[in-house]
């Protein structure tokens, strides 16, 4: 009986032992730093826009939405993500930018998640769909 129970316990913990977890599923990705705007609700931004977003500490983001300057927070815990831009600047620029903005600014909010894939960092939607694909600026 008590040799049923060993090799119950030693199966029993040999299967535990064998379950997959993705650990970088909970990791924190490291945002802190200036990214540059690449894509925009699945469009690619304009050729040298000024699009980009800098995280700070303690939750703090800037940036340009590719024609006004804008401010506000985030919040991050392990993948999930929730930018909250709170004002911007109000001068007006060529049509083809103020849209661009426009998507920018409409992007920001539908944030729920972020994940760093080759070097990029992709913001997603609670569906799980790429909202921003951001690059890392040097």
């Amino acid at each position: 009986m008590l040799k049923k129970t060993f090799i119950l316990g030693a199966l029993l913990l040999g299967l535990t032992a064998c379950q997959s977890t993705d650990v970088a599923q909970n990791e924190t990705i490291p945002l802190e730093g200036s990214w540059h705007i690449e894509m925009v609700q699945g469009q690619p931004t304009i050729d040298y826009s000024p699009a980009q977003i800098t995280f700070e500490a303690e939750g703090k983001l800037h940036g340009n939405n590719s024609c006004n300057n804008f401010f506000g927070q985030y919040t991050q815990q392990g993948q999930e993500l929730k930018l909250s831009p709170a004002g911007s600047t109000m001068k007006a620029c060529v049509d083809a930018l103020m849209q661009q903005e426009h998507k920018v600014m409409q992007a920001m909010p539908l944030v729920a998640k972020a994940k760093l894939v080759q070097g990029r960092l992709t913001l997603l939607n609670s569906d799980g769909k790429p909202v921003l694909v951001l690059s890392q600026l040097k």
